[in-house]
């Protein structure tokens, strides 16, 4: 079976749209980009304001590639990226065209469970690398309407979250592995010819499915993705951002749309790249960023499309734990889960999602409509805030209830107006302190939450809040974590799944310095932790940091990684 992109009859309006951004009608697309250039902060902060509020969404990888279920040819290591990960050829992966027939889906029951788990708003694959659609495009037969299901899933899942109250949204891939006029080809792909290929006329040909899925399903966001290779250029990033909105101005459109995403970090490099909001991807920043909007996406276990054999489920605890953690730095939750090819998510993520949900039934108001924490740290969780004209709301998200019953917030001066449990719902007084340049709270001896608890503060006037930097436990001891470094150099921090580090680090003149405070001066070893291809290289590394410092280096094999994890115990020589 055979497909051929240009099969369907095209409806003028879509192809006169698709020309206009091809660069066919250039006066249409330089006056669409005259008036983008033009929008005004406020109006920019109308349209990103829904985003902003929301701070949680799902994210939903569905397609062909659900059907082998992460399994080919014994390898059950794979996922959405299959048909190249365990190179597919074409002809073959078409075959999975007339199997895709998912009975049991539900779009009413999908968008339930993301408004049960609290969710605003659902981000769903219209078309991932694999160029799959789950519409009814006219302009290819490579979508679902030539499958036994036929039935237009955009069009029903767009219903039922207008219904439930959650925005919908789609992802869309610029990289198509199916189109014959996208380049580059893979490099294993030796007997696929790219002759008569023409990325103008795939150019055109993207421009016209996102023309359809924009008039037909109204996204509020449209999450591109595929952007790295090289035939995608600045230049078309610009153009297309421009005319998606030309085509709704309201709609918010991710970085990765253009060439300034910086890797998996997410984040826009400076210059003029467009793009709405970062898209750090299977981590989360290790401090907020002040007026930039970002959102981490994140798995529920090892995979974006379903895997029956990927039983890596993060707990439910760790995912909402996360969730604070984003939302305490100013950034939006997109939590994927990948449906098997049934159409029915699978059981354990739904339990996660009732697990959160039962969290934010009753702590979803530190979530919405907050911003980033005042605290740099704090010893013990996490903090949201909503500032008001003339007071602020303070939400202390406490991971570690304090055994004394006294939670101290460092560094806060402001004396509270009033302190409540967000889980009491008489909003009974707890009893506040000032002293030692901290606020005391004392707290009952239970936490209402073991997962985490929140305590809301109401201060009146600006707050003053100290800098607290870091400081040794009353056992002496002191962490410098990774993420609390400045570094100096091409030394970059890594977080994520197994990470948490400092990263890049191949020049031994750059280097790494933390600041902390002493309160109880003498004799340390230090113990640290280097993932090294040579012992050698990391005794050399730690050695070169403190002239002071002398010790052995002893390597041992990691589980996690295919490296050495270096153990270095070093004593200090002078108090």
């Amino acid at each position: 079976m055979s497909f051929k992109p240009w099969a369907k009859t095209m409806k003028t309006m879509l192809l006169a749209a698709a020309l206009a951004w091809g660069g066919l009608h250039e006066a249409a697309a330089d006056q669409a980009r005259d008036f983008f250039t033009g929008e005004t902060p406020r109006q920019r902060e109308q349209r990103m304001e829904w985003w902003q509020e929301a701070r949680f969404g799902m994210f939903i990888h569905w397609g062909l590639y659900s059907i082998p279920a992460g399994e080919w040819q014994g390898n059950s290591s794979h996922a959405e990226w299959i048909r190249t990960t365990a190179k597919i050829p074409l002809e073959e992966y078409d075959k999975l065209v007339p199997q895709f027939n998912p009975t049991n889906f539900n779009a009413a029951r999908w968008a339930q469970l993301a408004k049960r788990a609290g969710m605003k708003y659902l981000v769903i694959t219209s078309k991932h690398h694999d160029g799959f659609g789950l519409w009814d495009s006219k302009l290819t037969d490579f979508d679902v309407a030539s499958t036994p299901f036929r039935r237009d899933i955009l069009n029903e899942l767009s219903l039922s979250c207008k219904k439930e109250g959650v925005r919908f949204c789609t992802y869309h891939s610029i990289m198509d592995w199916h189109h014959p006029d996208y380049l580059p080809r893979r490099d294993w792909e030796k007997s696929r010819s790219k002759e008569d290929a023409d990325f103008n006329r795939f150019r055109q040909y993207l421009a016209g499915q996102l023309s359809e899925i924009v008039a037909n399903y109204n996204p509020g966001v449209l999450w591109f993705d595929g952007e790295w290779e090289d035939t995608w250029t600045h230049e078309m990033g610009v153009e297309l951002y421009n005319y998606v909105r030309g085509l709704n101005p309201r709609i918010i459109i991710n970085n990765r749309v253009d060439k300034g995403r910086r890797g998996m970090q997410g984040m826009t490099a400076e210059g003029e790249f467009r793009g709405d909001f970062g898209t750090p991807e299977q981590e989360i920043p290790p401090q907020g960023l002040p007026g930039v909007d970002w959102e981490s996406c994140l798995t529920m276990n090892r995979h974006w499309g379903w895997n029956k054999s990927d039983s890596q489920w993060k707990s439910t605890e760790d995912l909402v734990r996360k969730l604070v953690d984003i939302t305490s730095k100013g950034g939006n939750f997109l939590l994927n889960i990948g449906p098997k090819p049934d159409g029915t998510f699978p059981d354990e993520a739904i339990e996660r999602l009732e697990g959160i949900g039962r969290w934010m039934d009753v702590n979803s108001e530190a979530i919405y409509g907050t911003q980033a924490s005042p605290f740099k740290r704090l010893p013990w969780g996490r903090c949201t805030q909503k500032p008001g004209s003339n007071r602020t709301i303070l939400y202390l998200h406490v991971f570690n209830w304090p055994m004394d019953g006294k939670l101290v917030v460092p560094g806060l001066k402001n004396k509270a107006e009033r302190v409540w449990l967000l889980a009491d719902k008489r909003r009974v007084p707890l009893a506040t302190s000032n002293t030692g340049g901290a606020l005391v709270i004392t707290v009952p001896s239970s936490a209402p939450d073991p997962i985490s608890s929140v305590v809301v503060m109401q201060i009146k006037g600006p707050l003053d809040i100290e800098p607290i930097g870091l400081v040794q436990s009353p056992d002496g001891s002191l962490t410098l974590p990774a993420s609390e470094a400045t570094t100096h150099g091409e030394i970059k921090f890594e977080a994520g799944e197994h990470r948490d580090s400092l990263g890049f680090w191949t020049n031994p003149s750059d280097w790494a310095d933390w600041e902390f405070k002493v309160t109880q001066p003498g004799k340390v070893d230090l113990l640290a932790e280097v993932a090294s291809l040579a012992a050698k290289s990391a005794a050399s590394m730690l050695q070169d940091t403190d002239d002071e410092c002398e010790g052995s280096i002893m390597a041992r094999p990691t589980a996690s990684h295919e490296r050495d994890k270096v153990a270095a115990r070093l004593s200090r020589s002078r108090q």
